[in-house]
């Protein structure tokens, strides 16, 4: 489950302020309410790594094309589609071996290659990972939920908020021995939703290919 929060400002005028001088401020009741909404996550992004190393950077980032093209392959057979999958990163770089009172030395490349796979059947979520690292990705970087559409959601958790604000401003009104006059401002503020846990995999071996990785 998601939460999208939301927070309602509100600023009225309790009613008994009509009476006084029209040069005097206006006596206002300011209140802050906050309206909550859960929502279950229908999408997931996986990002999936193919890292090579080898001994020059041409050769690295060869065969870490030709990983990542079985990669792809095994996807698409699931029926993700073009538009589902993306590259987010892609880097060749030299690795050094360190020694006292040396200048580093270059003993290798490694080429990382990273993908985007939009999953929209959460159902499948465990077989794409399966997918990928059986055809030679070797590190899912993240997993991460989220909902496709939040609109009505958020609607709703704003709907929440001024209530509750409204239903704060009418208690203070009658404290002071008054009434609740008209709306003066309102001021919506942005909806929060708790950043999703990010899941971090790394390949598995033979032994354990045969069991579908779990995925809640």
């Amino acid at each position: 489950m998601r939460r999208l929060i939301a927070a309602a400002v509100l600023v009225l005028t309790p009613s008994f302020a009509q009476s006084q001088a029209s040069n005097e401020p206006i006596p206002q009741i300011t209140v802050v309410g906050h309206g909550e909404t859960k929502i279950s996550p229908d999408r997931a992004n996986i990002q999936i790594s193919v890292q090579t190393r080898a001994a020059t950077a041409g050769a690295a980032g060869a065969a870490n094309a030709t990983r990542q093209r079985a990669v792809l392959d095994a996807l698409r057979k699931l029926g993700l589609t073009d538009d589902q999958l993306s590259t987010a990163n892609y880097n060749v770089n030299p690795e050094y071996r360190y020694e006292p009172n040396r200048n580093p030395t270059i003993i290798g490349y490694s080429a990382t290659n990273t993908v985007v796979a939009e999953v929209r059947d959460l159902t499948k979520v465990g077989a794409v990972i399966d997918a990928a690292l059986g055809a030679g990705a070797n590190l899912i970087s993240s997993l991460n939920f989220y909902a496709s559409n939040i609109q009505q959601a958020r609607q709703s958790a704003i709907t929440a908020a001024v209530q509750v604000a409204r239903t704060e401003a009418e208690i203070g009104a009658r404290a002071a021995q008054g009434q609740l006059g008209g709306l003066l401002e309102l001021t919506i503020g942005a909806y929060y939703a708790p950043p999703p846990r990010p899941v971090m995999m790394m390949a598995k071996s033979d032994a354990a290919q045969a069991s579908e990785t779990p995925v809640q």
